[in-house]
């Protein structure tokens, strides 16, 4: 059985997410069907991230197992005639038969995207955020530091709709870098956050309190009080996915497994009873 690795990029705004589900367009379904059909195999596509609906990929990835004697290169170029436009295989290739894209993720990075002028061209039209009020973009740039390190993100997630399930949640998360970027070129700005992993809605809450600060309603000293209160009231609102965009996944390098693996050989000879296979 082989294990095949994709790396796809995708327009959410036509999709009710990743995740299959019955009689709805998703991503993880198209892509499904499309692998079904050209291996003839019952294919399960397993990806690292749930992205919602409306969010958009640069850097999803995903795995599935296979028997078909395809290439990965030939299976890219399949899929890739069988999928709508909207959904593209960047990459493919074999990968060992441990790989998982979602376990194995040791971090993810995410793009909100604001376009700050007065008119919103059409084609950004479901791919951006359109504000063109006024924002103190100095003060959410400094908003968003403070999301940096291992924070308790209760205020930051949507509610599971079960108190004692989300008793049970565990809700601290490790933010790596939080930043507000400016596009003078494109007239936008941007909310790149890295992390090892991410709550439901967190990237978009984080950016509705950072919009709330940049509108004047919250300061930046504001956001540790609103972690500790752990009340999702005091958080900025749900913004909408269209702004959002998955832009990588980050995994172990497969030669430190290899090194590793070399390292305990060399110090432990292998038993005699040992039977090679």
């Amino acid at each position: 059985m082989r294990n095949i690795k994709l790396t796809l990029a995708y327009d959410g705004a036509d999709f009710h997410g990743w995740q299959l589900q019955p009689r709805l367009a998703t991503v993880q379904g198209a892509i499904t069907e499309a692998a079904r059909r050209i291996t003839q195999e019952k294919i399960f596509i397993q990806g690292a991230s749930r992205t919602d609906a409306g969010v958009h990929a640069l850097g999803q990835v995903a795995h599935f197992k296979t028997q078909s004697q395809l290439l990965a290169a030939e299976i890219q170029r399949a899929l890739n005639a069988l999928l709508p436009p909207t959904i593209r295989i960047v990459a493919a290739e074999e990968v060992g038969p441990d790989f998982h894209a979602r376990w194995q993720a040791r971090g993810k990075t995410y793009r909100y995207r604001i376009y700050r002028g007065q008119v919103l061209p059409p084609f950004e039209y479901r791919r951006v955020l359109h504000y063109s009020g006024p924002l103190d973009e100095s003060a959410m740039a400094a908003a968003a530091r403070h999301f940096e390190g291992e924070h308790d993100f209760t205020t930051f997630a949507a509610s599971s709709g079960s108190e004692d399930d989300d008793r049970d949640r565990e809700m601290t998360r490790v933010i790596h870098s939080s930043e507000i970027i400016r596009d003078a070129n494109h007239d936008e700005i941007a909310y790149v956050v890295r992390g090892r992993s991410f709550l439901r809605y967190m990237v978009r809450k984080i950016v509705g309190t950072l919009l709330e600060v940049g509108k004047g309603r919250l300061a930046p000293a504001d956001i540790q009080q609103i972690f500790e209160s752990r009340d999702r009231s005091r958080s900025g609102p749900t913004v909408p996915s269209d702004g959002l965009y998955l832009v990588s996944l980050e995994y172990p390098d497969p030669t430190d497994s290899l090194a590793s693996y070399s390292k305990r050989a060399k110090l432990s000879p292998p038993s005699p009873h040992t039977q090679s296979r």
